[in-house]
């Protein structure tokens, strides 16, 4: 039984990945989750509003905020709030990778072009063995277009390109006017792959003290569904890696995924509820369905449910979205 696969060029067991995250921010965890089957570990992120803050931290205490509003600076994190300063990270990265034989993989959060995308050079010289990007953004300039945000995107990844020779995927949502479109520039841009999706969190409204707060809640299989539509696209249309992150959390949600198409399944909410025993639970069961189903290599499964393999390709466009209609009946 072979569960051996291919992501960013790295070579891993399986296709089980822990996703970024609190969970390899301590090392005996992060020794469990490898004893439990973990294929490689993503960090938590390190934000472009950290790495920015931190660099201008002489500044903000030197000069006046003339066009600041004092409330809007609450809105971001105190620097204490993060879990690891930039320093630290690039310590504890080194520190992983001198105990664990497991591939490490570096994240950075942020939206704009700017110096703090040479942090991915740190995270190399540390020891990464890849490099996460994960870009979120919500747009709320009615003046900036979707083509400009896209190359805002594009400019990011090839900053981050510039700066570093070990792979990196791009973490992206998916809303964006084209994904195939979009996934073949950041190929083009430097890109080694793709993680579908970043989750996008919503805030809440306080109504009583006139707040926005905000909300987390830990992934459901039921976010699967999204994930597995643009697996299935854009398998077979890039040459990028591709990762599912979101809603794995039964054997059938990673077999599904395989399916579609992806080569890694990134998990983080099964780990933080039930610890990460849940893996080696979730790998034997998988392995017990690939036999049961006459699978002797996880590539003879992936992509066999894709866009492109289908033996139903409608099912993924407009004519599903009609035919679910239809069917609704009162």
């Amino acid at each position: 039984m072979n569960l051996k696969t291919q992501y960013l060029g790295l070579e891993l067991e399986s296709p089980f990945v822990v996703g970024a995250s609190p969970l390899g921010d301590d090392l005996d965890t992060a020794r469990r989750l490898e004893d439990n089957g973990a294929a490689a570990i993503v960090l938590h992120s390190l934000f472009e509003e950290q790495l920015t803050g931190e660099a201008s931290a002489m500044t903000a205490f030197t000069e006046t905020f003339e066009e600041s509003h004092a409330e809007a600076m609450s809105y971001f994190p105190e620097s204490a709030e993060y879990s690891l300063g930039p320093e630290d990270y690039l310590k504890h990265i080194a520190l992983l990778k001198s105990r664990l034989s497991i591939p490490v993989i570096g994240s950075l959060n942020g939206r704009t072009p700017g110096g703090w995308v040479g942090h991915a050079k740190f995270m190399e010289e540390a020891g990464a063995d890849a490099i996460e990007l994960n870009i979120y953004e919500v747009p709320t300039d009615e003046a900036e277009s979707g083509p400009e945000i896209e190359a805002r995107v594009l400019d990011v990844v090839a900053g981050v390109r510039e700066k570093v020779a070990i792979p990196f995927a791009v973490k992206l949502s998916p809303f964006y006017s084209s994904l195939p479109h979009l996934a073949r520039n950041i190929q083009l841009a430097g890109a080694n792959g793709l993680v579908l999706f970043n989750r996008f969190y919503q805030p809440d409204l306080d109504i009583e003290d006139l707040n926005v707060e905000p909300k987390i809640f830990l992934s459901t299989s039921s976010e699967l569904l999204l994930r597995l539509r643009w697996m299935a696209i854009l398998h077979g249309k890039t040459p990028l890696s591709l990762s599912l992150s979101g809603g794995v959390h039964k054997v059938h949600d990673a077999i599904k995924g395989i399916m579609a198409g992806a080569d890694t399944l990134q998990m983080v909410s099964l780990l933080l509820r039930q610890g990460p025993q849940a893996l080696t639970a979730l790998i034997k069961d998988f392995a017990a369905w690939m036999v049961e189903h006459d699978y002797q290599d996880i590539s003879e499964m992936r992509g066999c449910l894709s866009h492109r393999n289908s033996p139903d390709s409608s099912a993924f466009e407009r004519a599903n979205y009609l035919r679910v209609l239809q069917l609704w009946k009162v």
